[in-house]
């Protein structure tokens, strides 16, 4: 490797991927995935050097395990069990599992085949290993962190100011983080930060929630109502939600409940959210579509139901900035409770653009699935006749039940 390690310890994940984990691990031990890399951008070429250092990263990283105080950690989490973390103890990434290529439009091809128990582990890191590699061979990084610092540093003025109301957030920023380096200056100088308005309460990467003392934030995943839904071919795909509301209550029962609404676009999803999961669910997750329409969807869902919409909570987390978090918690205030969940803009905003990169989950058990959320080109599959076919029996659903 040209680079210092980037993944330094398999707690670098998102929380949501132990919480799907462990689901995954006592319900779909035996489910099989296929997950695809794609970047968005049009303008973005990685080059044969770049590739090298990815495999060699993301081999490095396949050598880790979990560390004891690592796995003690983790069991001190209310809602994981003993059962799951002597899985974890035995666990490791197979770098059998990667094709790592340079074909592909930007130079780049990642995909990832086996277990959904391991490929479910992956995106993330991956996704974390291309960012800082692009960045760290492509710019002048001593140039880049500079501009991290002083955006950093004027964000945590505008909070302490007062400027920002954000009631309750938490940085989601692992997947296109800058760097390691970038996003633990960030977590660590919100964490000491003396906010006038709201509260810093945390981050999806479990390694710095661990470090800093913070909440790991995070439920489920696009992931988790694809495969569930859509992974079983007995299954009609138009209730997908319905599944997969229904195997992480058996999980989990009322803890770690935050529904996530645009798999299958929300209006489907609140055929199936109705007045036993809305009471168990804690709140639900936006991801896409107008967050202010979705939040007056859901306000008015919860009390068509008779659930007073201030017992629940909100989470943003779809391409949030201060000023739009700002905004929302205004709008939605003494309503609801909000919470927002806010990624590249803490994470990576720097002098030069960042990268639009994802790893989606193209296939389950042979068969191919995909989500069709409220934000059309957000959704990713390999077969267009696929996507015609689920959108029929979603159109199907929404019209004759």
């Amino acid at each position: 490797m040209k680079l210092q390690p980037i993944i330094v310890s398999l707690l670098e994940n998102d929380m949501y991927k132990f919480s799907m984990g462990q689901a995954i691990y006592h319900q779909f031990p035996a489910y099989k995935t296929t997950w695809t890399f794609k970047c968005r951008n049009q303008d973005v070429v990685f080059t044969k050097e770049m590739v090298q250092e990815i495999r060699d990263q993301i081999r490095a990283y396949c050598e880790l395990t979990f560390q004891e105080d690592e796995l003690q950690y983790l069991d001190n989490i209310r809602w994981i069990k003993g059962s799951y973390i002597d899985f974890l103890r035995l666990w490791r990434p197979r770098y059998e599992d990667f094709s790592i290529t340079e074909e592909g439009d930007c130079g780049l091809s990642i995909e990832t085949r086996g277990t959904w128990l391991n490929t479910s582990m992956y995106e993330i890191p991956t996704l974390a290993i291309v960012n800082e590699v692009y960045f760290r061979m492509n710019y002048d990084y001593t140039q880049l962190i500079s501009s991290f610092r002083e955006k950093l540093s004027e964000k945590i003025g505008w909070l302490e100011s007062g400027r920002y109301d954000l009631s309750s957030f938490s940085e989601f920023g692992l997947r296109r983080r800058l760097s390691a380096e970038a996003q633990d200056l960030a977590v660590k100088e919100l964490a000491a930060a003396k906010l006038a308005q709201g509260k810093f309460v945390g981050t999806s990467n479990v390694y710095l929630a661990r470090k800093y003392d913070l909440t790991p934030v995070g439920t489920m995943a696009h992931e988790w109502i694809m495969c569930v839904g859509q992974g079983d071919h007995k299954h009609n795909p138009a209730y997908s939600n319905w599944y997969s509301l229904d195997a992480w209550v058996k999980e989990y029962s009322v803890l770690n409940g935050t529904a996530l609404t645009d798999a299958i676009t929300t209006d489907c999803f609140l055929r199936d959210f109705q007045l036993t999961y809305s009471t168990l669910f804690s709140g639900v997750r936006h991801d896409s579509g107008d967050p202010f329409e979705w939040g007056e969807k859901m306000i008015a869902h919860y009390e068509s139901l008779g659930i007073d919409p201030s017992t629940k909570t909100l989470l943003f987390s779809d391409s949030l900035n201060f000023e739009r978090a700002d905004a929302l918690c205004k709008h939605f205030k003494g309503r609801t409770k909000v919470a927002f969940g806010i990624g590249t803009y803490i994470s990576n905003d720097t002098c030069v653009a960042p990268l639009n990169i994802v790893m989606k989950t193209t296939m389950c058990n042979g068969q191919d699935v995909a989500k069709i959320s409220d934000t059309p080109g957000k959704g990713m599959c390999k077969n267009p006749e696929y996507i015609e076919y689920l959108e029929r029996c979603i159109d199907w659903r929404m019209k004759h039940e």
